[in-house]
């Protein structure tokens, strides 16, 4: 009966082993997403636009030895997805966000309270990241 008792108490501590690996996997992941997110393409413009230093227009040229009739056709075109794009870039930004957001409140519930702290500290650490990195490329605009 003793072996039973001991077992079990194994088992529940090898589980709350694999759910902190699994919340902290998530965390990691949900932060890597994040940063990549963070860097908010559509305040620069879509990035099929900027290739190196030039414009996809200018790309294209370069790549295809585009005559100056075809840049005049392929500019309008150009000019007409941008504002598509990025109207579809910031819809998924927010769907994005919504799917994180909820993650991250099934995560917490999972934690200890201990856990939780920690989580929401590293929670906040990362949202203040993601501010100073903003107000990082907010000042090199100007």
């Amino acid at each position: 009966m003793r072996d039973l008792a001991q077992n079990k108490k194994s088992n529940e501590q090898n589980m709350k082993r694999k759910l902190i690996t699994l919340a902290t996997v998530c965390a990691v992941a949900l932060t890597t997403i994040s940063i990549a997110q963070a860097q908010d393409p559509a305040s620069k413009g879509p990035r099929w636009r900027d290739h190196g230093k030039g414009n996809m227009l200018e790309h294209l040229t370069k790549a295809f030895n585009l005559t100056p009739d075809q840049q005049a056709k392929i500019q309008p075109i150009l000019e007409q997805a941008k504002p598509q794009i990025v109207a579809i870039r910031q819809d998924a930004r927010q769907k994005i966000k919504a799917i994180r957001d909820n993650a991250r409140t099934q995560i917490r519930a999972v934690l200890t309270p201990d856990q939780q702290q920690k989580f929401d500290a590293f929670q906040k650490a990362r949202e203040d990241m993601r501010k100073a990195r903003e107000e990082m490329r907010d000042a090199a605009k100007q």
